[in-house]
């Protein structure tokens, strides 16, 4: 029995009961797979089953506001995927009148759709022959062949998509790339994977040389920043508050906070209100400013650490543009933040 047909009857047989496997719907698969994007099913599936239950259809994900999306997305991070999720359901609602592409070339137009997606989409829904590439794939496909490329290198990504292709079997194109993902998932782990029952063993070259812990290779981490922020909790006589969205691009783009300033190291209560951009922020009477946690919040990011203080300022004055702290809780707001107004009560 060659690779191919091992990995689809071992996948037969083992694959886990998931919602979008039920499907060939695009609309479904896209979903998932955007969701799924950088995150386990563990932690995807319970919003893919919000997502399909809110907006059943491409139409009503369109017809929805980017804050309600976003809201949607809360807590599974890298807010790019929404935006742009959003972004591509009012394209394809409107200019492709629900009615998704058909072939790999064609998704990739989209926003949000790489080579992965558009591969994924292609095979399961369409059965396009296309080599589907992700983490899980890199790993099975480096320990089985002994390839010691970096994955995450230039000529790396181009050496497992050939290999990867070259593997495709002549039908069952979708179920063959599940598989694959599914046995990097299940069996062929990134640690402790389950040698000895795998159907694969005597193919693999990773085995049979000891170098199963080696593989996949990967080019060392890009350095982590560190940065600290400031938000400023305004909190008026009738608890009002205020949130501002941010519009610059980078992390959170979109979403709502308190307002922040952002210091070089962490700083004390003196610091703060000696801070410039405090003073800029703060024209309006002070009653007290307390620190609110007494011990930095650390939040990790894929490239950043962020070491967090929120400050509780409580004001005098009423605040333009002051909301009730019960609306505070309907915004849109990043993980870290949502995590305090649920616990913090005025």
């Amino acid at each position: 029995m060659d690779f191919n047909s091992e990995l689809i009857q071992w996948y037969y047989t083992h694959k886990r009961a998931l919602p979008w496997r039920e499907t060939k719907d695009p609309y479904s698969i896209w979903l998932s797979e955007i969701i799924l994007q950088q995150t386990q099913i563990k932690q995807g599936l319970p919003y893919y089953l919000k997502f399909i239950t809110n907006y059943p259809t491409v139409f009503d994900l369109a017809e929805a506001s980017e804050d309600q999306v976003l809201k949607d997305w809360q807590g599974l991070g890298y807010y790019s995927r929404a935006r742009n999720l959003h972004k591509t359901a009012k394209y394809v609602a409107k200019e492709l009148k629900g009615v998704f592409p058909k072939t790999y070339e064609e998704l990739l137009t989209l926003k949000g759709i790489g080579d992965y997606t558009a591969s994924a989409i292609a095979s399961i829904c369409y059965e396009e022959s296309v080599a589907v590439v992700d983490g899980n794939v890199y790993r099975v496909l480096s320990r089985c062949f002994g390839v010691d490329t970096p994955i995450n290198s230039t000529e790396g990504v181009k050496q497992f998509k050939r290999l990867a292709t070259s593997l495709l079997p002549k039908n069952n194109i979708g179920d063959y790339n599940q598989a694959l993902m599914e046995f990097g998932a299940k069996q062929c782990k990134p640690k402790s994977p389950d040698c000895s029952n795998c159907p694969l063993d005597s193919k693999c070259a990773a085995l049979a040389t000891a170098s199963v812990n080696k593989l996949p290779v990967k080019l060392k981490k890009t350095k982590i920043r560190k940065r600290y922020l400031n938000f400023l909790v305004q909190l008026t006589e009738d608890h009002k508050t205020v949130l501002e969205k941010r519009t610059e691009k980078g992390i959170w783009q979109h979403l709502y906070q308190f307002p922040m300033l952002e210091s070089d190291t962490s700083i004390s209560k003196k610091e703060l209100l000696a801070n410039s951009g405090f003073k800029k922020i703060h024209a309006l009477k002070l009653k007290s400013v307390e620190l609110y946690n007494s011990k930095e919040i650390l939040h990790k990011l894929t490239h950043q650490d962020l070491h967090v203080k929120f400050w509780i300022i409580q004001i005098k004055d009423n605040i333009n543009n002051g909301i009730s702290w019960a609306e505070a809780q309907s915004h849109a707001v990043p993980v870290v933040i949502a995590q305090f107004i649920k616990t913090f009560n005025p």
